[in-house]
């Protein structure tokens, strides 16, 4: 196996690291999320009934409101938020709210798409502070 490091921009100086959650849509923590356990109860979505705790989120971009933050910022103190967030274009103004008052690293914009390259359930690392994603390849 080789390590594959991918630069992105970081947005969250932290560093954490948790099995690939790879959505290929748009992701909205208000409504696609319970609140009270993590899990992902948007109908229809690929990944429903899979919990985002400690999960690396990759996904394209934030679509929604703006509670996304409440809802991190809630899922942290049950210790039910995602380890990392990777979004494929710029971060918007409440999810990097969210991701601050959450302890969440949180990068954007990669320099590959990582939709497509990081396998679902890989162990990712993510940097905030150095801009970077890796995994074992």
């Amino acid at each position: 196996m080789t390590e594959v490091t991918v630069k992105a921009r970081g947005i969250v100086k932290r560093a954490a690291s948790g099995k690939a959650l790879v959505c290929r849509k748009a992701f909205s923590f208000l409504g696609d999320v319970d609140m009270s356990t993590g899990v992902i109860i948007a109908r229809g979505h690929e990944h429903e009934g899979e919990t985002i705790a400690g999960k690396v989120m990759i996904y394209p971009e934030t679509k929604g409101s703006s509670g996304g933050c409440v809802v991190l910022m809630s899922l942290s103190k049950k210790g039910m938020q995602p380890a990392a967030i990777v979004l494929s274009r710029p971060a918007d103004p409440n999810i990097v709210e969210g991701a601050i008052v959450a302890g969440i690293a949180l990068v954007c914009e990669p320099e590959e798409d990582l939709i497509d390259r990081v396998p679902h359930d890989a162990v990712v690392e993510v940097d905030g502070t150095s801009g970077t994603v890796s995994w074992d390849d």
